[in-house]
């Protein structure tokens, strides 16, 4: 895109730049910015609402921090465009997000700017931490901050954090970027006056001397510490992190520039654990992402002047569509079913039945542990339990899921979606690795569906299963065929044969059976679709294998442990010596793309299967 059309952001090709320009210059970078990222992401798909309500804080920190060699930790990265810009990668936002371009998180192998790798929720305080510890140990004198949303704050692991920051003593700045919040009073003149006086040198020197002269009198010194408490609760709603160890300061306006600025050049300069507290809207500066940021949080591309068009996008239904419409009509059938959700509603399919059941939805927050182990209590007192969860935010209860579900054998079923490669999103959010995770878990049942149907039938089939299960599908649509409105299900452990061939026998699990199909007619193979990956059709599996000379198990999971372990375990059980294929995710981490396009890159196509095949038996 042309840069005559951003003057003063086409000078800023570091932070440096940005610290060499006049404070009164700055009110017009944010706004060039602004419109500049509105552009690009247009252009290419990303995430919006997010990153425009964090442009002002952006350049605030870059301002009054030397970056990189003071860290910035962020949170997510879903805020971090307007910090990739101004840290050099400004052309590379026309690649956002795409094959070997700029990843839509922070990553240390794309700059030093980018200080510690995210994608995952509530990890930058912890990380925050950690660095600013080695500063100290160290003996370097450099600044550490993290900045986090209300969002990610809800989650266990960034209280375990504060709880450990407010008894170390290193210099640790956690920004609580507040976005919807509902504690947060007004911000005025009298909280932006009170954040610079508190976060002053002048308060901070007579509170240290207050703290010395009475130290030689605790019982006074408690008195004055109560007063202070008290003072500054009538002002400031702070005393949580208070009790945390942290000196609290805020809210602000989160888009003034003239109150951040001074604030934050005053918390640079404190030393021990700060806590600022600031106040942004989502979508600030674009009127159709404040309208509606939760529609403009992830798009893809779209007309930037028109916004995104109402109702767009009716082509195949979605695997997750499948699961919203089951998930209602099972409700309405049964009234033991509850449906929960660790922060993903719309991208999980859970608005509608949010909507019609909502004394049976359970939105915990981005509390992935916590969400288990309330479903595993539900299920004790005989409530049927629906977790709508990512494959790749299942990893972070994995403790949960084998304590509180399986060793109990309870009956939590998991709604697995984004299963398999994710595209833009890259490897933070691939779902590479749940069925190799899943598998080795007694007592639990685990389906991964070809298609739209098979996916509703095996929703049926794991609810009525006493017993933790897990139906995992991927992001998207599949093939397209259309899922009855009823209420069948498929026989636990049965796979069935979809061709008939000779020779090789292709052992499909999930929505690769359609490539496999593919790949057997241009080889004349078997095809199976084996449904389940545990409990496994040992029969099939052995049938095939007396029955062709080779086997080939196809799955979009990673290559170790999953689908294929579990066809080579039965077969080395049985005393088959009947060979093996295995193809699969790869031993390494995959990056973004184009779903279609990583498929085949990996040799997981059609094409890339029959020749995986052929150079097999060659």
């Amino acid at each position: 895109m042309p840069m005559r059309d951003y003057p003063l952001l086409a000078t800023i090709n570091q932070p440096a730049d940005l610290r060499g320009l006049e404070r009164s210059a700055l009110p017009q970078l944010a706004k060039e910015l602004r419109a500049f990222l509105i552009e690009s992401v247009a252009k290419t798909g990303g995430h919006l609402s997010s990153n425009l309500g964090t442009i002002e804080l952006t350049i605030a920190l870059h301002y009054v921090f030397d970056t990189p060699e003071d860290r910035l930790v962020w949170d997510v990265g879903h805020q971090t465009y307007a910090h990739k810009v101004l840290t050099g990668r400004r052309e590379g936002m026309a690649r956002l997000r795409l094959q070997d371009g700029v990843s839509g998180f922070p990553r240390r192998a794309e700059s030093p700017y980018d200080t510690f790798g995210v994608g995952h929720s509530s990890t930058s305080i912890s990380a925050a931490l950690g660095m600013a510890v080695a500063a100290r140990d160290k003996g370097e004198d450099r600044r550490v901050a993290a900045i986090i949303g209300d969002g990610a704050m809800s989650a266990g692991q960034a209280f375990e954090a504060l709880n450990n920051a407010g008894v170390i003593d290193a210099n640790l700045l956690v920004i609580l970027n507040d976005n919807d919040m509902s504690i947060s009073p007004p911000v005025g003149a009298l909280n932006k006056y009170l954040a610079r006086l508190l976060s002053g040198r002048t308060f901070n020197a007579a509170r240290r001397a207050g703290e010395k002269v009475l130290s030689v009198a605790p019982s006074l010194l408690e008195l004055a510490n109560r007063v202070e408490e008290h003072v500054k609760g009538m002002f400031v709603p702070g005393t949580l992190f208070e009790e945390f160890g942290f000196n609290y300061i805020g809210p602000i306006d989160g888009h003034d520039l003239d109150s951040l600025i001074p604030t934050l050049e005053n918390l640079r300069e404190l030393k021990g654990p700060q806590f600022l507290h600031i106040v942004t809207k989502k979508g600030q500066g674009y009127k159709l992402a404040e309208a509606d940021p939760i529609l403009y949080h992830g798009v893809s591309k779209f007309d930037s002047s028109n916004g995104i068009e109402s109702g767009k996008g009716g082509g195949k239904i979605t695997f997750t569509q499948v699961f919203g419409d089951w998930l209602c009509d099972m409700a309405a059938k049964d009234a033991r079913l509850v449906g929960i959700t660790p922060a993903m509603r719309e991208g999980s399919g859970l608005v509608r039945f949010a909507e019609q059941f909502p004394g049976r939805y359970h939105d915990v927050g981005i509390a992935e542990q916590h969400a288990l182990t309330f479903a595993a209590g539900l299920a004790c007192e005989g409530m049927k339990p629906v977790v709508a969860i990512y494959s790749t935010f299942l990893q972070r209860a994995y403790d949960q899921l084998i304590h509180d579900v399986a060793l109990q054998n309870l009956p939590v079923m998991l709604a697995i979606d984004r299963g398999g490669l994710v595209g833009a999103d890259g490897a933070t959010h691939q779902g590479a690795f749940d069925l190799s995770y899943l598998t080795c878990i007694p007592n639990m049942v685990v389906m991964t569906p070809a298609d739209e149907a098979e996916c509703r039938q095996m929703l049926t089939t794991a609810f009525h299963i006493d017993g933790p299960t897990a139906v995992r599908y991927p992001r998207g649509s599949g093939p397209g065929v259309s899922p009855a409105p009823i209420f069948s299900t498929l026989p636990v452990g049965k796979g069935e044969i979809r061709r008939r061939g000779q020779r090789v026998a292709i052992l499909a699990f999930g929505t690769l059976l359609g490539a496999a199909q593919e790949a057997g007619e241009q080889l004349d193979a078997t095809v199976a679709n084996m449904r389940f990956v545990k409990p496994l059709d040992r029969d099939l599996v052995l049938e095939l294998a007396d029955s062709h000379d080779l086997l080939v198990s196809v799955e979009e999971n990673a290559i170790i442990g999953g689908a294929g372990a579990e066809v080579a375990r039965c077969l080395e059980t049985a005393g088959s010596r009947t060979p093996l294929l295995r193809l699969g995710l790869p031993d390494s981490f995959v990056e973004q793309g184009e779903q279609g396009a990583m498929l085949a890159q990996l040799g997981l196509d059609a094409a890339g299967i029959a020749q995986s095949i052929r150079e097999f038996n060659s």
